[in-house]
Protein backbone atom coordinates (compact mmCIF):
# COMPACT_ATOMS: atom_id res chain seq x y z
CA UNK A 1 0.00 0.00 0.00
CA UNK A 2 2.80 2.94 1.10
CA UNK A 3 4.47 1.87 -2.61
CA UNK A 4 1.40 2.32 -4.61
CA UNK A 5 0.87 5.50 -2.50
CA UNK A 6 4.59 6.68 -3.34
CA UNK A 7 3.94 6.03 -6.97
CA UNK A 8 0.68 8.04 -6.67
CA UNK A 9 1.74 11.03 -4.76
CA UNK A 10 5.11 10.37 -7.33
CA UNK A 11 2.82 10.39 -10.70
CA UNK A 12 0.77 13.45 -9.25
CA UNK A 13 4.34 15.22 -9.37
CA UNK A 14 5.20 14.63 -12.68
CA UNK A 15 2.07 15.05 -13.90
CA UNK A 16 1.97 18.68 -12.35
CA UNK A 17 5.73 19.33 -13.92
CA UNK A 18 4.50 18.41 -17.26
CA UNK A 19 0.98 20.67 -16.92
CA UNK A 20 3.34 23.44 -15.51
CA UNK A 21 6.13 23.14 -18.36
CA UNK A 22 2.66 22.79 -20.53
CA UNK A 23 1.55 26.47 -19.41
CA UNK A 24 5.11 27.93 -19.46
CA UNK A 25 5.24 27.51 -23.24
CA UNK A 26 2.15 29.28 -23.74
CA UNK A 27 1.97 32.83 -24.75
CA UNK A 28 -0.52 35.04 -22.94
CA UNK A 29 -3.41 34.65 -25.22
CA UNK A 30 -2.87 30.98 -25.80
CA UNK A 31 -0.78 30.46 -28.44
CA UNK A 32 2.70 27.88 -28.27
CA UNK A 33 5.51 30.15 -26.79
CA UNK A 34 8.37 30.40 -29.28
CA UNK A 35 9.32 34.20 -27.97
CA UNK A 36 12.73 35.03 -27.30
CA UNK A 37 16.22 35.60 -28.95
CA UNK A 38 17.55 32.44 -30.42
CA UNK A 39 21.31 31.51 -31.99
CA UNK A 40 21.52 29.37 -35.50
CA UNK A 41 25.66 29.71 -35.18
CA UNK A 42 27.07 26.46 -36.48
CA UNK A 43 30.29 24.74 -37.99
CA UNK A 44 27.35 23.09 -39.56
CA UNK A 45 26.69 24.53 -42.74
CA UNK A 46 24.00 24.38 -45.41
CA UNK A 47 25.71 21.21 -47.62
CA UNK A 48 27.60 18.40 -47.07
CA UNK A 49 31.24 18.91 -47.01
CA UNK A 50 33.00 15.93 -48.92
CA UNK A 51 34.91 14.71 -46.12
CA UNK A 52 31.80 13.49 -44.91
CA UNK A 53 29.85 10.48 -46.10
CA UNK A 54 26.65 10.79 -43.89
CA UNK A 55 24.44 13.11 -42.39
CA UNK A 56 25.29 11.95 -38.54
CA UNK A 57 28.68 11.93 -37.74
CA UNK A 58 30.66 10.38 -34.96
CA UNK A 59 32.06 12.58 -31.74
CA UNK A 60 35.31 12.09 -33.03
CA UNK A 61 34.97 13.88 -36.16
CA UNK A 62 33.23 16.92 -34.36
CA UNK A 63 35.62 17.54 -32.17
CA UNK A 64 38.28 17.22 -35.04
CA UNK A 65 36.19 19.98 -36.91
CA UNK A 66 35.90 21.83 -33.77
CA UNK A 67 39.44 21.65 -33.13
CA UNK A 68 40.15 22.82 -37.13
CA UNK A 69 38.17 26.13 -36.82
CA UNK A 70 39.92 26.80 -33.40
CA UNK A 71 43.64 26.44 -35.36
CA UNK A 72 41.90 28.26 -38.45
CA UNK A 73 41.02 31.08 -36.59
CA UNK A 74 43.79 31.32 -34.63
CA UNK A 75 45.66 31.52 -37.93
CA UNK A 76 43.59 34.54 -38.95
CA UNK A 77 44.16 36.55 -35.77
CA UNK A 78 47.87 36.24 -35.99
CA UNK A 79 49.06 35.81 -39.00
CA UNK A 80 52.39 37.90 -38.32
CA UNK A 81 55.03 36.45 -36.91
CA UNK A 82 58.44 37.89 -35.33
CA UNK A 83 56.89 41.60 -34.94
CA UNK A 84 56.27 41.55 -39.32
CA UNK A 85 53.98 43.98 -41.18
CA UNK A 86 51.97 43.61 -43.65
CA UNK A 87 53.15 44.99 -46.77
CA UNK A 88 52.48 48.56 -48.73
CA UNK A 89 50.08 47.43 -51.58
CA UNK A 90 49.23 43.74 -50.59
CA UNK A 91 46.03 42.45 -49.09
CA UNK A 92 45.72 43.19 -45.65
CA UNK A 93 42.91 40.80 -45.01
CA UNK A 94 39.58 41.45 -43.45
CA UNK A 95 37.62 41.26 -39.88
CA UNK A 96 39.89 39.98 -37.58
CA UNK A 97 37.61 36.88 -35.68
CA UNK A 98 36.54 39.03 -32.78
CA UNK A 99 33.57 40.04 -35.24
CA UNK A 100 33.06 36.34 -35.86
CA UNK A 101 30.28 33.95 -34.49
CA UNK A 102 30.06 31.07 -36.98
CA UNK A 103 29.79 29.16 -33.71
CA UNK A 104 32.51 26.17 -32.11
CA UNK A 105 30.97 22.92 -33.58
CA UNK A 106 28.81 20.94 -35.57
CA UNK A 107 24.95 21.17 -33.46
CA UNK A 108 23.06 18.32 -32.82
CA UNK A 109 19.73 17.12 -33.09
CA UNK A 110 18.23 14.45 -31.18
CA UNK A 111 21.87 13.68 -29.61
CA UNK A 112 23.88 13.16 -32.95
CA UNK A 113 26.01 15.35 -34.91
CA UNK A 114 25.26 16.72 -38.20
CA UNK A 115 27.50 17.60 -40.89
CA UNK A 116 24.81 19.40 -42.94
CA UNK A 117 21.80 21.24 -42.66
CA UNK A 118 20.03 19.57 -45.59
CA UNK A 119 18.74 16.42 -44.69
CA UNK A 120 17.51 15.80 -48.20
CA UNK A 121 18.74 14.57 -51.22
CA UNK A 122 20.40 11.86 -49.40
CA UNK A 123 23.88 12.60 -50.50
CA UNK A 124 23.46 16.17 -48.84
CA UNK A 125 24.22 18.34 -52.32
CA UNK A 126 21.45 20.57 -53.66
CA UNK A 127 19.75 19.55 -56.83
CA UNK A 128 20.38 22.21 -58.96
CA UNK A 129 19.63 22.11 -62.13
CA UNK A 130 22.69 23.62 -63.93
CA UNK A 131 20.99 24.98 -67.00
CA UNK A 132 18.72 27.33 -64.76
CA UNK A 133 22.00 28.33 -62.59
CA UNK A 134 24.13 29.21 -65.68
CA UNK A 135 21.05 31.55 -67.10
CA UNK A 136 21.38 33.48 -63.99
CA UNK A 137 25.14 33.70 -64.19
CA UNK A 138 25.58 36.80 -66.38
CA UNK A 139 23.34 38.63 -63.47
CA UNK A 140 24.99 37.63 -60.86
CA UNK A 141 28.42 38.47 -62.30
CA UNK A 142 27.29 41.61 -62.98
CA UNK A 143 26.34 42.42 -58.95
CA UNK A 144 29.31 41.34 -57.93
CA UNK A 145 31.28 43.12 -60.21
CA UNK A 146 29.86 46.28 -62.01
CA UNK A 147 29.78 49.31 -60.19
CA UNK A 148 28.07 52.18 -62.54
CA UNK A 149 24.69 52.11 -60.43
CA UNK A 150 24.51 51.44 -56.66
CA UNK A 151 21.01 49.06 -57.31
CA UNK A 152 23.25 46.74 -59.78
CA UNK A 153 25.15 45.48 -56.81
CA UNK A 154 24.49 43.11 -54.05
CA UNK A 155 21.69 43.68 -51.35
CA UNK A 156 23.99 43.19 -48.89
CA UNK A 157 26.05 45.80 -50.05
CA UNK A 158 23.73 48.26 -50.49
CA UNK A 159 22.47 47.19 -46.37
CA UNK A 160 18.99 45.96 -47.62
CA UNK A 161 18.86 42.44 -46.54
CA UNK A 162 21.92 40.52 -44.86
CA UNK A 163 24.12 38.39 -47.56
CA UNK A 164 23.25 34.92 -48.21
CA UNK A 165 19.87 33.83 -46.66
CA UNK A 166 20.46 34.34 -43.08
CA UNK A 167 16.74 36.51 -43.03
CA UNK A 168 15.27 33.76 -45.25
CA UNK A 169 13.22 31.89 -45.45
CA UNK A 170 14.35 29.43 -45.26
CA UNK A 171 16.90 31.08 -42.40
CA UNK A 172 20.39 29.87 -42.94
CA UNK A 173 23.57 30.53 -40.68
CA UNK A 174 26.43 32.89 -41.98
CA UNK A 175 29.57 33.86 -40.45
CA UNK A 176 28.23 36.28 -37.80
CA UNK A 177 25.37 37.92 -36.82
CA UNK A 178 23.18 34.48 -36.38
CA UNK A 179 20.47 35.61 -33.94
CA UNK A 180 17.20 36.32 -34.08
CA UNK A 181 14.58 37.63 -31.71
CA UNK A 182 10.90 36.22 -31.83
CA UNK A 183 8.00 37.93 -30.67
CA UNK A 184 4.30 37.31 -30.61
CA UNK A 185 0.95 38.99 -30.38
CA UNK A 186 -2.79 37.74 -31.52
CA UNK A 187 -2.41 36.76 -35.26
CA UNK A 188 1.45 37.63 -35.73
CA UNK A 189 4.80 36.26 -35.41
CA UNK A 190 7.71 39.00 -35.85
CA UNK A 191 10.95 37.86 -36.51
CA UNK A 192 13.71 40.02 -36.43
CA UNK A 193 17.05 38.91 -37.98
CA UNK A 194 20.08 40.03 -36.90
CA UNK A 195 22.06 40.99 -40.19
CA UNK A 196 21.03 44.04 -41.60
CA UNK A 197 17.72 44.58 -38.74
CA UNK A 198 15.19 42.90 -41.20
CA UNK A 199 12.03 42.29 -39.31
CA UNK A 200 9.66 39.18 -41.04
CA UNK A 201 5.60 39.58 -40.00
CA UNK A 202 4.05 36.50 -40.24
CA UNK A 203 0.27 36.64 -40.30
CA UNK A 204 -1.53 33.84 -38.65
CA UNK A 205 -4.42 32.33 -40.65
CA UNK A 206 -4.07 34.99 -43.51
CA UNK A 207 -3.86 34.78 -46.83
CA UNK A 208 -1.76 35.30 -49.37
CA UNK A 209 -0.71 38.98 -51.11
CA UNK A 210 -1.26 39.15 -54.59
CA UNK A 211 1.58 37.86 -57.03
CA UNK A 212 2.76 41.27 -57.78
CA UNK A 213 3.32 42.22 -54.17
CA UNK A 214 6.62 41.20 -53.29
CA UNK A 215 8.28 41.80 -50.13
CA UNK A 216 12.20 41.57 -49.60
CA UNK A 217 11.85 38.17 -47.38
CA UNK A 218 8.98 37.19 -48.92
CA UNK A 219 5.57 36.95 -47.84
CA UNK A 220 4.96 34.80 -45.07
CA UNK A 221 1.43 32.67 -43.61
CA UNK A 222 1.40 30.88 -41.05
CA UNK A 223 -1.13 28.47 -39.27
CA UNK A 224 -0.59 26.17 -35.78
CA UNK A 225 -0.33 22.32 -36.35
CA UNK A 226 -0.38 21.48 -32.70
CA UNK A 227 2.54 23.51 -31.19
CA UNK A 228 4.39 23.58 -33.81
CA UNK A 229 4.17 26.98 -36.12
CA UNK A 230 4.04 26.13 -39.64
CA UNK A 231 4.50 28.74 -42.16
CA UNK A 232 4.41 29.30 -46.22
CA UNK A 233 6.24 31.60 -48.16
CA UNK A 234 6.05 32.76 -51.77
CA UNK A 235 6.09 35.89 -54.12
CA UNK A 236 9.78 35.64 -53.50
CA UNK A 237 11.57 39.51 -53.90
CA UNK A 238 13.57 39.31 -57.17
CA UNK A 239 15.86 40.72 -56.63
CA UNK A 240 16.68 38.03 -54.23
CA UNK A 241 16.79 35.29 -57.08
CA UNK A 242 20.46 34.40 -55.75
CA UNK A 243 21.70 34.73 -52.11
CA UNK A 244 25.17 34.09 -51.80
CA UNK A 245 27.37 33.87 -48.92
CA UNK A 246 30.44 32.32 -47.88
CA UNK A 247 28.80 29.44 -46.21
CA UNK A 248 25.98 28.68 -49.31
CA UNK A 249 24.90 29.64 -52.34
CA UNK A 250 21.09 29.08 -53.03
CA UNK A 251 18.83 30.32 -56.40
CA UNK A 252 15.62 31.25 -55.57
CA UNK A 253 13.08 31.76 -58.39
CA UNK A 254 9.85 33.83 -58.58
CA UNK A 255 7.70 29.98 -58.13
CA UNK A 256 9.76 28.48 -55.37
CA UNK A 257 7.19 28.56 -52.24
CA UNK A 258 9.41 27.48 -48.83
CA UNK A 259 7.20 26.07 -46.14
CA UNK A 260 9.03 25.98 -42.64
CA UNK A 261 8.25 24.37 -39.14
CA UNK A 262 9.09 25.85 -35.79
CA UNK A 263 8.39 23.35 -33.01
CA UNK A 264 9.54 24.05 -29.06
CA UNK A 265 11.16 20.90 -28.02
CA UNK A 266 12.48 22.65 -24.92
CA UNK A 267 12.88 25.59 -22.52
CA UNK A 268 16.30 26.28 -24.64
CA UNK A 269 15.46 25.17 -27.89
CA UNK A 270 13.52 25.22 -31.12
CA UNK A 271 13.54 22.34 -33.74
CA UNK A 272 13.93 24.27 -37.10
CA UNK A 273 12.57 22.62 -40.48
CA UNK A 274 11.86 23.70 -43.72
CA UNK A 275 11.36 22.23 -47.51
CA UNK A 276 12.23 24.25 -50.49
CA UNK A 277 10.05 23.68 -53.50
CA UNK A 278 11.06 25.76 -56.90
CA UNK A 279 11.14 22.98 -59.84
CA UNK A 280 12.92 26.04 -62.24
CA UNK A 281 16.18 26.19 -60.34
CA UNK A 282 15.97 22.32 -58.96
CA UNK A 283 15.54 19.11 -59.94
CA UNK A 284 13.58 18.14 -56.67
CA UNK A 285 12.24 19.41 -53.09
CA UNK A 286 14.96 20.20 -50.83
CA UNK A 287 14.61 19.56 -47.09
CA UNK A 288 16.84 20.71 -44.37
CA UNK A 289 16.92 20.78 -40.35
CA UNK A 290 18.42 22.28 -37.43
CA UNK A 291 18.25 23.69 -33.82
CA UNK A 292 17.90 27.72 -33.04
CA UNK A 293 19.21 27.84 -29.48
CA UNK A 294 18.56 30.24 -26.60
CA UNK A 295 21.12 32.80 -26.89
CA UNK A 296 22.72 35.33 -24.58
CA UNK A 297 21.89 39.34 -23.95
CA UNK A 298 19.93 40.92 -26.44
CA UNK A 299 19.99 41.80 -30.51
CA UNK A 300 21.20 45.90 -30.96
CA UNK A 301 20.80 47.46 -33.44
CA UNK A 302 22.69 46.37 -36.46
CA UNK A 303 24.29 49.46 -38.43
CA UNK A 304 25.59 47.88 -41.23
CA UNK A 305 27.94 51.03 -43.05
CA UNK A 306 26.07 53.79 -41.58
CA UNK A 307 25.12 56.06 -44.08
CA UNK A 308 26.28 53.53 -46.67
CA UNK A 309 29.76 55.34 -47.45
CA UNK A 310 30.95 52.16 -48.31
CA UNK A 311 28.73 52.41 -51.96
CA UNK A 312 30.06 55.56 -52.59
CA UNK A 313 33.53 54.74 -52.25
CA UNK A 314 33.24 51.36 -54.36
CA UNK A 315 31.55 53.43 -57.25
CA UNK A 316 34.05 56.52 -56.63
CA UNK A 317 36.77 53.09 -56.98
CA UNK A 318 35.16 52.05 -59.93
CA UNK A 319 35.71 55.82 -61.73
CA UNK A 320 38.73 56.08 -60.61
CA UNK A 321 39.95 52.39 -62.04
CA UNK A 322 38.30 53.36 -65.80
CA UNK A 323 40.15 57.20 -65.90
CA UNK A 324 43.67 54.80 -65.20
CA UNK A 325 42.53 52.12 -67.70
CA UNK A 326 42.11 54.80 -70.78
Amino acid sequence: MKSLKRFFLFSLVVTASCLEAEVTMKTWFGDPDLQGTWTNASLTTLERPDNYESLVVTEEQANAAASFTAAFIEEIDNPYEKGESPKAGENVGGYNTAWFDQGTQLFKINGEYRSSILTYPEDGKLPRKWISWGMEAPSLYRMFTKANHPEQRSLGERCVVGFGSSGGPPMLNVLYNNNYQIVQSPGYVMILVEMVHDARIIRIKGTHLPDHIRPWLGDSVGHWEGNTLVVKTKNHHLQQRFRAAIRHQILMTENAEVTERFTRTSEDEILYEFSVDDDKAYKDVWRGEMPLRKAEGKIYEYACHEGNYAMANILAGAREEERRNQ
